[in-house]
């Protein structure tokens, strides 16, 4: 219908991403009449979201014209947007900025320059930093999700981890049972998308791909390819991020930091 109403491309764009956000907004507004409060968070994600989409876009128009080693430094300015955002979801975890920008970068980081170095990953601009893009995404994402639930668990069980400080257990020891469930649940949605590929989904990667001339079956097969590179990424980033966060979270007397209410 929007076609048949606009038909500028740009002028297009802008009313797809309306009718997408009016759809976000339908649904904070439901979460609203249940008490929950996600209006100015959505709103700020939302309008960050398009403006900086389009700023990269501008910006990769750019590199295009440049060396190829300059995605590098565009990689590597996500990572750190990527650790900043992710310690959002860790508040009250202690050093949460460095952990996350570190285990993403060794995550994702390592992921792409192994991919790249064995030509998994195309070295051009245009394939490298899209690419890259989504395993750092990725790698947020599960950092954020891993770093959170540690967190939720240590609060919840803070008398069980001080028992066992007081019994004679070393820090990292005690907190382990919520380091591996942590793990294992930062990872369930990159799971999820290797099961349900191609049966509940088809990525856009693929369908691009598609439309560019590629054969269907390599098609199929890079998009396995990337989210494979994904899990690797977040799996990676999940668990240099729990190692460094249990170290962080007790003093040098192996006294619990996290506390209910701080």
């Amino acid at each position: 219908m929007l076609k048949l109403i606009f038909h500028n491309e740009l002028g297009l764009g802008l009313a797809q991403a309306g009718a997408a956000a009016l759809a976000a907004v339908v649904v904070v507004l439901l979460a609203r009449k249940r008490s929950i409060h996600l209006e100015s968070e959505t709103v700020i994600a939302m309008v960050r979201g398009l403006v900086q989409i389009v700023a990269v876009g501008s910006i990769l128009v750019l590199l295009l014209r440049g060396p190829r080693w300059t995605s590098v430094f565009l990689l590597a300015a996500m990572i750190v947007a990527a650790g900043a955002t992710s310690a959002r979801r860790a508040k009250g975890m202690p050093q949460a900025f460095r952990v996350s920008a570190w285990s993403i970068a060794a995550g994702a980081g390592s992921i792409i320059a192994l991919m790249t170095w064995l030509g998994v990953i195309d070295t051009a601009i245009t394939s490298l930093v899209p690419v890259g893009s989504m395993l750092i995404a990725n790698a947020m994402n599960t950092n954020g999700l891993a770093l959170n639930r540690f967190r939720s668990d240590i609060l919840s069980h803070v008398g069980e981890v001080e028992t066992a400080l007081a019994l004679g257990a070393a820090g990292t020891r005690s907190v382990e049972p919520y380091v591996q469930a942590s793990f294992e649940a930062s990872l369930i949605p990159a799971i999820d998308s290797l099961r349900s590929l191609g049966i509940v989904w088809i990525p856009g990667l693929m369908a691009g791909m598609l439309l560019s001339g590629s054969r269907p079956v390599y098609a199929a097969i890079y998009q396995f390819v990337v989210l494979a590179m994904i899990f690797a990424a977040s799996g990676l980033t999940a668990f240099v991020s729990t190692i460094l966060i249990r170290e962080r979270i007790f003093t040098s007397a192996e006294q619990l930091l996290l506390q209910p209410g701080r």
